[in-house]
């Protein structure tokens, strides 16, 4: 979803939010620096398969997932990282690694860090390494409605 379509969808529902432009960068913390933004209201998406089936967990930049909490926490025997190669062409529109985090509109689970809501307002890759979105986490989870959980520590 390019950034043009995730503005639609946030102008469709009477979202606010805020469009910030930055040096390219790759690694969330890297990013959150760039944009100046906290590395804990910056979200970034691992792509992880949770029972076989492909999904995302968002946390925030600066947090690590625990795969044994997830794993623990949403009742599976098997959670594993998801290799590129596997989700890549589900998202063409986008960056490799920059796609925004709402994977319901892909037929994706998300799993949110119970930690991430705490801020109030999230901020995500915009489908690019140079742009981010920011807006209201009570917006990002109206639309989104992901599974809070604990998966995630510093």
């Amino acid at each position: 979803m390019p950034i043009k379509k995730l503005k639609e969808l946030l102008d469709a529902h009477r979202v606010r939010y805020e469009t910030i432009s930055h040096s390219p960068a790759f690694t969330a913390q890297s990013i959150a620096a760039a944009a100046h933004i906290s590395g804990r209201q910056l979200a970034k998406i691992v792509m992880v398969k949770v029972a076989g089936k492909l999904a995302m967990a968002v946390l925030p930049a600066c947090f690590r997932i625990d795969f044994a909490l997830l794993k623990e926490t949403v009742g599976v025997d098997d959670v594993e990282l998801a290799h590129e190669y596997e989700f890549k062409d589900m998202f063409p529109e986008c960056e490799v690694g920059a796609m925004p985090p709402f994977g319901n509109l892909y037929g994706l689970d998300v799993y949110v860090a119970e930690e991430l809501p705490k801020d109030g307002q999230i901020a995500f890759n915009a489908g690019s390494h140079t742009e981010l979105m920011k807006l209201d986490y009570k917006d990002f989870a109206n639309l989104v409605k992901p599974k809070v959980v604990k998966f995630a520590h510093e």
